[in-house]
Formats: C-alpha cells, sequence, structure tokens
C-alpha cells in the first residue's frame, strides 16, 4: 500500500512503457500494479509506429520513491522494453471523453454554444430520446471544466480514456 508521506510529496507521475506486442502483457504490468500496492489513475495502451510493440501510458500517485520502485519492478519484466519516467518532461498530452447529456428542445441551443466554446464536437443528436453525445479532447483540466459545466444539463453517461502523451521535441517518449 502506497502510504501518504507527511511532507506531502505525493504526485502524479506519467509515464510510457514501452512492451512486446503479445497477448498477456497488459494483465502482467497491470498485475504488478495491484500486487505492489500501486493505483493506476490512467491506462492508455495502444500499437506504436511498429506493429511488434505497444505504448502503455500510465499515471499514477506517489512520491519519488513510489516511482523508482515501479519503475525497478517494470524493468523486471521480460517483455518491458523500455520505460520514460515523464515527471519532468515537457509534453503533449490529450485525453477523450464521450458525454451524453440530457437535451430537452428548451437547452439544447445552451448546449451547442458550450461544446463549440471548448471545441468540442457533437456526434449525436437523439430528439426522440432527448439526449446527445458530445466528443471532447484536451488534456485533463479542460475534460474536467467542461464536465462541470454539462453537469447542469444532467449527465447520463460518460466514458473517458486515459492521458496519452508526447514529449515536445526529439527526445523519444
Amino acid at each position: 500500500m502506497v502510504a501518504v508521506p507527511a511532507n506531502g510529496s505525493m504526485k502524479k507521475h506519467t509515464i510510457s512503457v514501452l512492451v512486446e506486442n503479445r497477448p498477456g502483457v497488459l494483465a502482467r504490468v497491470s498485475g504488478l500494479f495491484a500486487r505492489r500496492g500501486f493505483n493506476i489513475d490512467s491506462l492508455a495502451v495502444s500499437a506504436t509506429e511498429r506493429s511488434d510493440v505497444s505504448r502503455m501510458t500510465v499515471v499514477t500517485l506517489g512520491d519519488e520513491r513510489d516511482l523508482d520502485q515501479v519503475i525497478r519492478q517494470l524493468n523486471k519484466l521480460i517483455d518491458v522494453i523500455t520505460i520514460f519516467d515523464h515527471t519532468r518532461d515537457d509534453l503533449v498530452e490529450r485525453e477523450i471523453a464521450l458525454i451524453k447529456v440530457r437535451a430537452t428542445v428548451e437547452n439544447r441551443s445552451e448546449i451547442m454554444q458550450l461544446t463549440q466554446i471548448f471545441r468540442a464536437d457533437i456526434v449525436s443528436i437523439s430528439p426522440r430520446d432527448e439526449t446527445m453525445i458530445i466528443d471532447v479532447t484536451g488534456d485533463a483540466d479542460k475534460i474536467d471544466a467542461f464536465l462541470e459545466t454539462m453537469a447542469k444539463f444532467q449527465v447520463l453517461e460518460m466514458v473517458r480514456t486515459g492521458k496519452i502523451a508526447l514529449v515536445r521535441g526529439s527526445k523519444m517518449t
């Protein structure tokens, strides 16, 4: 279990784990976090520019010692190719959220205006069911702010990807 230090040094860490693109790798990596008592705040996995390699972008909470322990444990897994700690990197970060809201005749135009302000996209309108599905992309703060704005319209369902990130410039991620 990750204990909260008295000095308040707990912070979110983003790491990229390049792994062999094979069945069972995700289970082994997430199992390592679970066995060590580390929570995964966000996890996104996808293929990379190489078909035999997948990238896992993991966000976890802990202090530097916790992060070092996680990285040491991950390095012991045979399917792990390399690990990048992005704690101090200048990143381009994005998440995607799909949000289904109650969209009545009375509030539909206001929802559409707010969607434009946040540069989100309406991907489905169901007038019969009075619902609208909105796709919003951005950093976590933008998505949180959009969700807060949409709360007054009754959010019916929401799904959110984990953070994906690449380091700016020529440094490899």
